[in-house]
């Protein structure tokens, strides 16, 4: 499924509206930052909605904890709702959310309806945090694979030390991993028309311990810092 009209024309004004919100990212009492997001019975006027992707042969994005949602509101003037919204990664639902969230452990693959619809979400304004399930690198390896169809002419480049994305919210310079090492986080960023879409982390940001009782990451190599890590990047996606 392609993205049509309809679409598109839900999608550019969360573009437009996040925009705004570069000069209202501040600390302390200001009001409520505000960004539209799509319909349905729990949103709230102005709040940023976040959608856990559902790909592939119904794979789903469940073991990413969504904690940092909430962090989000506490730390910003950006209005979150706390709870992620489950959406077919081929559906035209995925252009009412502004932000979404995509992982998994193991082999998979996209269909073409799937590599299309997410292709033109990112292309309109969408953004996506990919991090493969307990440091999978059979996950890491097809996630690869998926976006080098989707954007063959682009790359997931490695994040440098000075980049935003590690000190828009969180000023994070290293970070303790699941393994004991302690390093800056790895992350890779998908850039569209000099705009970072997507950020990748092939170690893990999805903070299993609070993900759920059926999440772990049991021997992978997560990134300890992963919730504030998460702040930052839905908090420069929300002002870049």
């Amino acid at each position: 499924m392609r993205m049509n009209k309809q679409a598109v024309s839900r999608l550019l004004p969360l573009a437009l509206a996040m925009a705004g919100l570069a000069c209202l990212l501040t600390w302390g009492a200001a009001p409520h930052a505000v960004a539209q997001s799509g319909g349905g019975d729990d949103e709230q006027a102005g709040e940023v909605r976040a959608a856990n992707l559902i790909y592939g042969k119904n794979r789903t994005s469940v073991c990413f904890a969504d904690q940092f949602l909430a962090d989000v509101e506490k730390q910003t003037n950006i209005k979150t709702n706390r709870r992620f919204f489950p959406v077919q990664m081929n559906s035209d639902e995925l252009f009412d959310y502004p932000f979404a969230v995509m992982t998994g452990e193991g082999n998979f693959t996209l269909s073409s309806d799937q590599r299309g619809t997410l292709k033109d979400y990112l292309q309109y304004g969408g953004f996506v945090i990919a991090s493969a399930g307990c440091s999978s690198k059979p996950w890491n390896q097809s996630f690869k694979s998926e976006m080098g169809k989707m954007f063959p002419d682009s790359e997931l480049v490695r994040l440098e030390a000075e980049h935003p994305i590690y000190h828009t919210v969180y000023d994070i310079t290293t970070s303790k991993y699941k393994s004991g090492a302690n390093k800056l986080p790895e992350l890779h960023a998908l850039e569209i028309d000099g705009r970072v879409v997507m950020v990748w982390s092939p170690d893990g940001l999805n903070d299993s311990s609070n993900a759920g009782p059926n999440c772990c990451c049991c021997g992978g190599n997560e990134v300890k810092s992963a919730k504030q890590l998460n702040v930052n990047i839905l908090a420069y996606a929300l002002t870049h």
